[in-house]
């Protein structure tokens, strides 16, 4: 049976169906709630072309739901790159500085990071030091935080990226929306109760 939320821009009510708008997954327990979960890679163009939409759905959705990314490797040596570029962006807390130059660096500019000192150059150009940032992508913290990455990927239930998962259990299936209609759907879905795990 569907669950109906009421739209915020007037008095008739939004119908969201499970099975059309969302699927409930087991879960990935989540420190913090609410929270809406970005998958993504740098590498992948559809990522790069949501990513301003995302970025307004994140602005519309305030300090309400909390808006995190994980990025995923699926076992593509690039992809991992782009993994640990966003370790070293949040390590650093740069990474509003250098979220979108990621995106353009590999989709308008020199292509995908072919290895570690790829890596390095290009935070050492964003004003970081080379040696902290080598120190950085070998250490046993950066090694964990890729491990994570991948463990929440595979708990996900996620099929491709982007991927959007509200409160670690309801997984949006269609992201083509405007900016409203997408941070409608996650207030409706942050609402949800989280089902426990038998």
């Amino acid at each position: 049976m569907p669950l109906l939320v009421s739209a915020n821009t007037n008095s008739s009510a939004v119908t969201y169906v499970e099975g059309q708008d969302y699927t409930h997954i087991a879960g990935i327990p989540e420190a913090q709630q609410p929270v809406v979960r970005e998958f993504f890679s740098y590498n992948c163009p559809h990522c790069y072309r949501q990513d301003a939409l995302f970025e307004q759905t994140a602005t519309l959705l305030g300090k309400d739901i909390v808006f995190v990314r994980t990025p995923v490797g699926a076992g593509r040596e690039s992809w991992i790159l782009s993994q640990k570029a966003y370790y070293l962006a949040q390590t650093f807390k740069v990474t509003r500085q250098v979220h979108g130059a990621i995106f353009k660096r590999i989709h308008e500019q020199e292509g995908s990071f072919k290895n570690d000192m790829d890596l390095v150059n290009f935070f050492v150009k964003q004003g970081l030091e080379v040696n902290e940032v080598k120190a950085t992508l070998v250490s046993v913290d950066a090694s964990l935080a890729l491990s994570n990455y991948d463990l929440q990927a595979q708990l996900s239930g996620i099929r491709g990226v982007p991927s959007l998962l509200v409160n670690g259990q309801y997984l949006i299936s269609s992201i083509s929306q405007t900016p409203e209609q997408l941070s409608k759907l996650i207030q409706y879905l942050s609402q949800l109760p989280i089902k426990t795990r038998e």
